[in-house]
């Protein structure tokens, strides 16, 4: 059994963008924004491929947009203070996304038990 699989890396993804973004809101080095924007961009990249292969493209297209917004390379000046609500509105998206996810697989996983067949209620079976 795999404990590491794409869907719990996407989440852990997800988890680590948030709490950056939230970093972000303290008073950090240069370098620390400088990172954050390079594993941001990394990460909005990752998950826009991957929703758009799950054929979900209004969330592709907006992880492509946070993808361009947060790039190092050619930075958007927004200022500190939109630069913290942006931060800020991005966090909670992730962690919304991340609370669906769980209650999706919950939800999956209660359905799947549900639907399991009792050993005792097997005709072949040895407890009765």
């Amino acid at each position: 059994m795999r404990l590491m699989t794409l869907d719990n890396m996407k989440q852990i993804v997800k988890l680590v963008i948030a709490v950056l973004l939230f970093l972000c809101l303290a008073d950090m080095p240069y370098g620390f924004y400088q990172l954050v924007r390079f594993v941001a961009t990394a990460a909005f990249a990752y998950l826009s491929y991957d929703y758009f292969k799950a054929k979900r493209e209004g969330m592709g297209v907006l992880f492509a947009a946070l993808a361009v917004l947060f790039q190092p390379f050619f930075k958007v000046a927004l200022g500190r203070t939109i630069w913290n609500a942006v931060d800020i509105i991005v966090a909670i998206l992730l962690f919304y996304l991340l609370i669906q996810s769980f209650q999706k697989k919950k939800k999956h996983h209660e359905t799947i038990a549900f639907h399991l067949p009792h050993i005792a209620d097997n005709e072949y079976s040895i407890i009765r």
